[in-house]
């Protein structure tokens, strides 16, 4: 944001603060908009097939008037850092009040994931598709199946750590402190490095995910693959990731 910019949020906040005056506020939300709408972009694979954009980017607007209500410039933080914060966490638990998935689904994504990280653990590496499977007592086959029909699960698990993290620090300690930044820089580094190590196609589908925001079914057509195996992909890749971070968090 350009300085000139800055000083007009700035003093908007201040206003607000000081008026609680709605056309005020209304201004903020509209400085944010963009905002708000990346994020819901971003999440869309995840969203997609049970909720509409404009109900996340509903959520993710809610979220920023709230932020834009419970924003403290004493603590040090960015607004635009507590509002983005604010608004993934709404659509987070947006998207898991509507709880959609069967239980069943639930049960084997949940055993999926503790499978995934007991084995990379006791194998200290990332576990093949088969080891994968027999810890689950599956084939090979039904285990991709798996993978595809849960993949926005995982990725919203992925992203949910994510935020509680974040929240964690960003939030409830000032986010500009030297220690603050050191540990987000780490933290960057340490999902930069897990993707680089991925195998060739699965860093191809989270580069094109997440960097390029592209969706499952145009990463289909850009790997000549169905979007059942782009899911099935990015699942692997998730757990991967996911058991990374998990790691460097609990130290």
């Amino acid at each position: 944001m350009a300085v000139q910019s800055k000083e007009r949020l700035n003093e908007l906040l201040e206003k607000y603060r000081l008026t609680g005056d709605m056309n005020v506020r209304n201004e903020i939300v509209l400085m944010y908009m963009d905002l708000v709408k990346m994020i819901a972009v971003s999440m869309r694979n995840i969203y997609t097939g049970y909720a509409e954009s404009d109900d996340i980017i509903n959520e993710g607007v809610i979220a920023l008037m709230a932020a834009i209500d419970g924003f403290d410039p004493e603590k040090n933080v960015k607004f635009e850092t507590y509002a983005g914060i604010r608004i993934k966490g709404a659509v987070i638990d947006y998207l898991r009040k509507l709880d959609r998935v069967p239980r069943t689904l639930r049960k084997l994504s949940k055993q999926l994931d503790d499978n995934f990280a007991r084995l990379n653990s006791e194998l200290c590496r990332t576990p093949t598709d088969e080891e994968l499977a027999e810890s689950m007592n599956m084939t090979t086959a039904q285990l991709s199946k798996l993978m595809a029909n849960t993949a926005g699960m995982i990725t919203l698990s992925f992203e949910e750590l994510l935020y509680e993290d974040n929240l964690d620090e960003n939030i409830s300690a000032s986010s500009e402190t030297a220690d603050a930044k050191m540990y987000e820089r780490e933290k960057k580094q340490v999902i930069a490095d897990a993707v680089a190590t991925l195998p060739e196609k699965e860093k191809q589908v989270v580069t094109m995910y997440y960097y390029e925001r592209l969706k499952y079914s145009e990463i289909a057509k850009v790997m000549s693959i169905t979007q059942s195996r782009v899911c099935q992909i990015h699942s692997k890749a998730m757990l991967t990731l996911k058991n990374k971070l998990e790691s460097y968090i609990n130290g």
